[in-house]
């Protein structure tokens, strides 16, 4: 077995609420890792409206879910904006790059579940990182 990074999920807290997790965060930006097995990680990330955000893809699948805000999903195949809520799920399939911009004036929190150690990739056209701030 090989040695799993540290997580809010584990043997010995085998549950966590998001509000708990907001409460200790505090303001976005932020993420947390959630899970990580050695196989999966799963990462909760809270983004402000405005925040800046990258353009990348992923080499393995990913998928969301929204808990809270609303969100844009554009992606590298399809020209129309996805528009998502909470309570929405959203598919990033592999190999196609995707951008996520938070609509409105309220923060988003997401879920982001994907295969161990993926990571943003910006090594396509179309794709680049968030700009520095």
């Amino acid at each position: 077995m090989s040695v799993v990074p540290a997580s809010l999920l584990t043997m010995e807290t085998l549950t966590a609420r998001l509000e708990e997790i907001k409460a200790r965060k505090g303001a976005p930006p932020w993420s947390e890792a959630l899970f990580i097995s050695d196989d999966m990680q799963v990462y909760i990330v809270c983004q402000a409206p405005g925040h800046p955000n990258d353009t990348h893809y992923h080499e393995h699948d990913e998928l969301w879910v929204i808990m809270e805000g609303e969100l844009s999903w554009q992606y590298e195949f399809d020209n129309t904006p996805h528009i998502v809520r909470a309570g929405d799920f959203v598919w990033g399939p592999k190999g196609q790059w995707h951008h996520i911009e938070v609509l409105g004036d309220q923060p988003s929190i997401r879920v982001a579940i994907g295969v161990r150690g993926e990571y943003h990739r910006y090594d396509r056209p179309g794709c680049h990182p968030a700009p520095k701030a």
